[in-house]
């Protein structure tokens, strides 16, 4: 299989269930903000975080798939033949006790911080930036998308806010507060 198909130099693609659409539609600019966010965090990865949160990040990485295929399935029919391609409210839970963990490691926030700190920490900030523009243009789709979909990059960029915290924190990074 060859990675040029030719079939989107007109400014189109296709959707999973081959309906055409512009490239700059809204549905295509969510899931590829969603694709942003998937590279961000394979540049955290490799920008050294700890093995456990390196851990995390590759986990993410394969939920932000699911979700790309979920966007690009306006018909809902991958979902119910291939489930790693499918995010529910198990994965909210597991997002939030995530969340739970890591900040029960850090001191309580008093002000607003600075987004840097370590390369994996900094990195982990822009990850969080990207994940609240996907937020934004998943919200805006009409029809409107399943809500647990908007639930779980609401509770990704918490978590990607925590995981800059922590790493920076394990990697001896002093939080300048704004």
């Amino acid at each position: 299989m060859k990675i040029y198909t030719r079939t989107g130099d007109t400014g189109d693609t296709s959707l999973f269930d081959g309906t055409r659409v512009r490239k700059n539609e809204p549905r295509v600019e969510a899931y590829g903000d969603v694709d942003e966010l998937n590279a961000c965090l394979g540049l955290a990865c490799a920008s050294g975080p700890d093995q456990e949160i390196a851990g995390e990040l590759v986990r993410l990485q394969r939920d932000l798939f699911a979700l790309g295929a979920q966007l690009a399935d306006p018909g809902e029919k991958l979902a119910a033949r291939v489930t790693k391609a499918a995010l529910g409210d198990g994965d909210v839970e597991r997002l939030e006790q995530l969340i739970d963990r890591y900040e029960a490691e850090l001191p309580a926030l008093r002000r607003f911080i600075l987004a840097g700190g370590s390369p994996a920490g900094a990195t982990l900030h822009v990850a969080r930036a990207v994940c609240r523009r996907a937020e934004r243009r998943m919200v805006a789709l009409e029809p409107p998308i399943d809500a647990v979909l908007v639930r779980y990059v609401n509770r990704l960029s918490d978590l990607l806010f925590v995981l800059a915290r922590a790493a920076n924190r394990r990697a001896g990074a002093v939080e300048a507060e704004w």
